[in-house]
Formats: structure tokens, sequence, C-alpha cells
């Protein structure tokens, strides 16, 4: 799998690392803004899409299983759209975190996060290990 496919947003690069480059440097910085606010425009562009959609098909269907598969796709598209907004909200805290510049390093332990991580998931606030441990515990309150 080529780290082009991993960003969440289609066309962007993955940042390219000078060696001996600082950790969350300007020019880093700079390529997540610019990526949390793609994908955030993308996902915006997707909610209007949505709701337009479903104006233009909120038809009256006389027949009741054409009816119920209608309100059975527009649920599921809801519930897709209820994600994205939660998502859009992730998206402003991390370019708030960039903004205060606690970007890139965990919440919990503080060590780096790390670029590749990022760049598979620009909103993350926990390091690889933080994030199996947290994933560990809530199996075992599941459990």
């Amino acid at each position: 799998m080529s780290n082009s496919h991993a960003l969440p947003v289609k066309g962007f690069k993955p940042y390219k690392e000078k060696k001996g480059e600082k950790y969350m440097n300007k020019a880093q910085l700079e390529h997540f803004t610019k990526l949390l606010l793609a994908w955030k425009q993308q996902l915006q562009e997707e909610v209007e899409r949505t709701v337009h959609n479903l104006r233009d098909e909120a038809h009256n269907y006389a027949d009741p299983a054409d009816r119920a598969s209608m309100e059975e796709e527009f649920a599921l598209e809801l519930r897709t759209r209820d994600r994205e907004r939660k998502l859009i909200r992730k998206i402003d805290q991390t370019l708030e975190l960039i903004r205060r510049e606690d970007y890139g390093y965990c919440e919990q332990c503080g060590i780096e996060i790390g670029l590749r991580r990022l760049e598979a998931r620009p909103t993350a606030t926990l390091c690889i290990d933080c994030k199996t441990l947290e994933e560990i515990r809530e199996r075992q309150r599941v459990a």
C-alpha cells in the first residue's frame, strides 16, 4: 500500500521529510493545516450535497415499500452526515492545536505522534502506544 492512499484527502501528497528536519516545524504545520482545511471543505461539500439530495428526493411515495426504502436510505445518509459533522468538529479542534503549537504530540504521554501516523489520521491526539492501551482498556470494560 502506498502512502498516497493513506491521506484522507484525494490529491494530497504525504509530507516529504528532509534529513535532520525538526519535528513539527513551520513547513510541517503548514502541510497539516492545508490538509485539514481541504478535508474539512470536502466534508462540508458532502453535507451540502446530502441536504440538496434529501430535499430533491423527498417525494411522497404512495407505495409503502417505496416510502420505507426511501426513509431507510435517508436515515443511513443522516447517520453518515452526523459522523461527518463530528469529524468536522474534530478537525476544528485539531486546527486549534496547530494554532497553539500543541499539534503532533501525544496528549497523554507527550511524545511525538509521528508524521506517518498523522498522515494516516491527521486528527490523532495519541501516540500509537497510548492509543493501543486505550483500546485494550475499552475492550476490557465491554467484556
